[in-house]
């Protein structure tokens, strides 16, 4: 079994609940954002001086999401390639808000990260079960990646 099924399917087995899986549709994704929009939100510092390609774009979150995919590749290619795409959505997203909420994009993706936290384990208490992270912290990366297989699934793609 690779490890990518062998890391689904543990995380499978505390998301069995139709409501915490609920939960986790939409609190998985917001998490994701919120966390690379407060990445986003750290001051750039030298970073534009060393990649001027990528304008708005050069910042830490570019960075930490570049190792985020380097470590869904060494999981499935393919899986990282939706990765890429939802990782590009978010990154579009933090700059849209950067831009018409000036400073304001840290306490955005505060708030929703709060929020979405709250919601997670309170769909965890309907399950009945601990979160997967309590066990091993790389499932805080699978719960992104288990929502994407189910996508791949229904497309009738390989992951």
């Amino acid at each position: 079994m690779r490890k990518i099924d062998e890391l689904l399917h543990e995380y499978g087995l505390s998301h069995q609940n139709p409501t915490n899986k609920l939960i986790h549709w939409i609190c998985v994704p917001a998490i994701f954002f919120s966390i690379v929009g407060l990445i986003f939100s750290i001051p750039e510092g030298p970073l534009p001086e060393y990649l001027p390609l990528l304008g708005n774009f050069a910042n830490w979150a570019t960075i930490i999401l570049f190792l985020v995919l380097v470590y869904y590749v060494t999981l499935s290619a393919p899986l990282s390639l939706g990765m890429l795409f939802f990782s590009a959505l978010c990154l579009a997203l933090a700059n849209f808000l950067d831009i018409l909420f000036p400073g304001k994009l840290w306490m955005i993706s505060l708030s929703i990260f709060v929020i979405a936290w709250i919601f997670q384990f309170y769909g965890h208490k309907v399950e009945g079960k601990k979160p997967s992270f309590l066990k091993d912290v790389q499932f805080l990366m699978i719960g992104p990646a288990w929502l994407m297989h189910f996508i791949y699934k229904k497309l009738g793609l390989a992951y």
